[in-house]
C-alpha cells in the first residue's frame, strides 16, 4: 500500500480517539506553560487513556525526555502494547518512531506533520497505521514555539 492510499483509508476517528487526542494536545500544553516544548502524547487501551506525558527535556534536562517518551515511562511495564494506540501532538522523531517500532504500538494517532514531518513513513514501512489529524491547534502552537525559541526547538530534533 502506498503512503497515500494508507492515509486516504484511515479511518474516522470515534469520540474515544477524540478524547485521548484531547489528553495528548493538553499534555502539550502543560509542557508550554511549564516554559517546556509543547510536544504531548497519550496511550490508550480499548479506548480509555492509561497514560500521558509531555516533552520533559527542560523541565528535567532530560535529553530523551520527548511526549511520547514521556507518556510510556508513565504507562510503566505493560506485558504489551499491541492493543494500544498512541496520541501524539507532533509527528515522531526517529528515536520515538524506533521505541513505537520496538514495543508494536500497532496505530499512531498524530496531531500534524507539517512543521516536523518526523518518521511516520518509517512508521508506515514498519506496518503501524498512522493517523494525521492536521490539528490546526497543534500547527499553530508549533509554529508559534519554533518562532519564539528556535535555538531550543534545534536543541530538541539535534539540529
Amino acid at each position: 500500500m502506498t503512503h497515500e492510499q494508507h492515509e486516504s483509508a484511515a479511518p474516522a476517528l470515534d469520540s474515544n480517539d477524540l478524547q485521548a487526542f484531547e489528553a495528548a494536545y493538553q499534555a502539550a500544553q502543560k509542557s508550554l506553560a511549564e516554559g517546556g516544548i509543547p510536544i504531548g502524547a497519550a496511550i490508550a487501551r480499548g479506548g480509555v487513556v492509561f497514560a500521558s506525558g509531555h516533552n520533559e527535556r527542560v523541565q528535567n534536562a532530560d535529553p530523551i525526555a520527548h511526549g511520547e517518551m514521556s507518556a510510556l515511562r508513565a504507562a510503566g511495564r505493560q506485558k504489551s502494547y499491541r492493543d494500544t494506540t498512541l496520541y501524539t501532538t507532533l509527528a515522531a522523531c526517529a528515536m520515538c518512531a524506533g521505541t513505537i517500532i520496538q514495543f508494536k504500538i500497532p496505530r499512531v494517532v498524530v496531531g500534524e506533520a507539517q512543521t516536523f514531518d518526523g518518521e511516520l513513513d518509517l512508521l508506515r514501512a514498519r506496518g503501524v497505521e498512522v493517523v494525521v489529524l492536521d490539528d490546526q491547534r497543534c500547527v499553530d502552537m508549533m509554529r508559534s514555539f519554533q518562532s519564539d525559541k528556535p535555538e531550543l526547538w534545534a536543541e530538541d530534533i539535534a539540529e
